[in-house]
């Protein structure tokens, strides 16, 4: 699994021109999910993300995590993440997951991110065309792959 995490104050979802996720301060997590991922690396990225210390304390240093603050959580699923760009200049989608695994992984992912945080997690819609806002905070951004813990 690959994820880049934004700090955001605000992020939202919009599928057909209506919103069907939207948070305040909190993490947006794009999600792209290939076919050699597990409820293994669902579990380690849910615990990193949760724990993650990207927000700042009363000294204005990044020490709280999503949790610390009471913050919310948007993940959208996203299979480009999963390109590769090796050779030319097309994009090539080959290790992204087709929909009948990486969906049911999808929805594991923001059930665990639901657990570890105790709050609900804002989603968008599987296979829809989105259209996502952020305001970015920071700006913070990290990008986490399960295949190079990092």
């Amino acid at each position: 699994m690959r994820t880049v995490i934004q700090r955001v104050t605000q992020a939202s979802v919009k599928v057909d021109g209506k919103t069907v996720g939207e948070i305040g301060k909190g993490l947006l997590v794009l999600t792209g999910i290939e076919d050699l991922d597990t409820d293994e690396d669902i579990e380690w990225l849910c615990k990193k993300i949760s724990g993650l210390r990207i927000f700042d304390d009363e000294n204005g240093i990044m020490n709280l995590s999503v949790m610390d603050i009471d913050g919310d959580i948007l993940a959208v699923s996203q299979f480009t993440l999963m390109a590769s760009t090796k050779k030319g200049n097309r994009p090539s989608y080959i290790k992204a997951s087709k929909g009948e695994f990486a969906e049911p992984m999808y929805r594991k992912f923001c059930e665990r991110l639901e657990k570890e945080t105790g709050k609900r997690v804002e989603r968008g819609i599987f296979g829809a065309d989105m259209k996502v806002s952020l305001l970015n905070d920071g700006p913070v951004t990290i990008i986490m792959d399960t295949k190079n813990k990092e």
